[in-house]
């Protein structure tokens, strides 16, 4: 049976128990059927991977002992993914989606076409840290309050490209505008983003409109497409060598 991996905000200490989170408990005892002294892998973002053990396990309390370090922390290098807010059903899948591309970050846009007008952020987030888990990935992105869109744009660091998908302007392909430092992306929301948006997008000079192809997309598969192929020719897909079981 394979072995749970589990996300804590805890410092990982060799011999330190931590106390498990909320609803970890049940899913070690109940949906896995683990022991006390079964193993588990633990990670919190800061301190690399830790193999470890169930300390002791009762119902939905269960307290776990990280061992040895298996893994050492690498910095965050993925592209930061700004999506307009969407159903939620859709919203939940790009999340998921995004977290396993590598994205350091997410930050929910309301647009003029945005279907909500909040996110719950917390489901979310849950969302992102169980897809971290099941990946195999080393932190949780940040997953930010949802924002206005001229308000990112206001308070944007322009050390950072910000790449729009504008699938109704001329644009030039993504993959052609990725010669620099790893770029935010941009997605709207279905329906695309309003004249004016864009017009006022074209008009700060971190932003490049893109195309992702021939084909109009629904929001969440722009979304993918888009971190596919920054990963691809920018990112971690392209200079991966794998670590797992290296140890230090």
């Amino acid at each position: 049976m394979s072995i749970p991996r589990l996300f804590t905000e805890h410092d990982l200490r060799e011999g330190a128990a931590i106390p498990a989170a909320p609803g970890q408990g049940r899913y070690l005892g109940a949906v896995m059927r683990k022991r006390e002294g079964d193993a588990v892998l633990l990670f919190n973002g800061r301190d690399g991977e830790w193999r470890g053990r169930i300390a002791s396990i009762r119902k939905d309390d269960a307290s776990l002992l990280p061992e040895s370090r298996i893994r050492p922390q690498l910095p965050s290098a993925g592209p930061i993914l700004l999506v307009a807010a969407l159903k939620r059903d859709a919203m939940e899948w790009v999340v998921e989606k995004a977290t396993e591309l590598g994205a350091r970050a997410i930050r929910p846009v309301l647009t003029t076409r945005a279907v909500p007008d909040r996110v719950n952020r917390a489901r979310l987030s849950l969302i992102a840290r169980e897809a971290a888990e099941q990946c195999e990935r080393l932190d949780v992105p940040e997953l930010a309050e949802a924002a206005p869109l001229h308000a990112v744009l206001d308070a944007w660091d322009a050390a950072t490209p910000l790449i729009v998908a504008a699938e109704r302007r001329e644009a030039a392909p993504l993959a052609s505008l990725l010669t620099g430092p790893v770029p935010a992306l941009l997605i709207g929301p279905e329906g695309g983003f309003t004249g004016p948006e864009l017009d006022a997008l074209a008009r700060h000079p971190f932003v490049a409109m893109a195309s992702l192809g021939p084909r109009i997309l629904r929001a969440e598969t722009a979304a993918v497409s888009a971190l596919a192929i920054v990963q691809a020719i920018r990112g971690d897909w392209a200079h991966h060598s794998p670590t797992i079981g290296t140890g230090e």
